[in-house]
């Protein structure tokens, strides 16, 4: 695949993303959260292909990956918020700074990427793979924390209500 056709890819990749965001801050979070917690599903056929392949891959280049994607995670994680509207539904908050972080995200990839272009592909997609994994894990497993913590609030807040009759 020619690096102009991975771009695009990409590109539609953070388009759906930022285009599911938005509808999300409009659109009340019903049920238990458990959707929050989907993409780390959708990321776990790719862990058994990746450990299927010999990669030439050092133990510490993994960690490091890993590293990286923890460290990409927290501005994530810090601009992902919950609130209960007048309606007394839950909503992501709306927080342009979670689209600043998301693109900062990107073009960190992007440089990454022109970085160690001289790497073995299948290395190279496997590093990337660690990255996305490590920062995809914590910040849905937060994001998801702290969607319990208002719908426990929530719940709180409609059992202190006075029954009207």
């Amino acid at each position: 695949m020619s690096g102009l056709a991975m771009y695009g890819i990409m590109v539609m990749i953070v388009g759906l993303v930022f285009w599911r965001r938005t509808r999300a801050m409009v659109r009340p979070i019903r049920g238990s959260g458990i959707k929050i917690l989907l993409p780390i599903l959708y990321l776990l056929p790719a862990i058994s292909v990746f450990s299927k392949i010999q990669l030439p891959l050092k133990f510490w280049e993994i960690g490091f990956a890993s590293l990286i994607g923890v460290l990409l995670s927290v501005p994530l994680v810090l601009t992902t918020n919950y609130e209960i509207r007048q309606d007394g539904q839950i909503y992501s908050k709306k927080n342009k700074t979670f689209f600043i972080a998301l693109m900062a995200v990107l073009v960190i990839r992007i440089a990454a990427r022109q970085y160690f272009s001289g790497m073995d592909p299948a290395s190279l997609m496997m590093l990337f793979f660690t990255v996305a994994f490590s920062y995809v894990v914590p910040w849905r497993i937060v994001s998801f924390v702290k969607f319990r913590k208002v719908k426990q609030s929530q719940s709180l807040c409609k059992d202190l209500l006075p029954i009207k009759a």
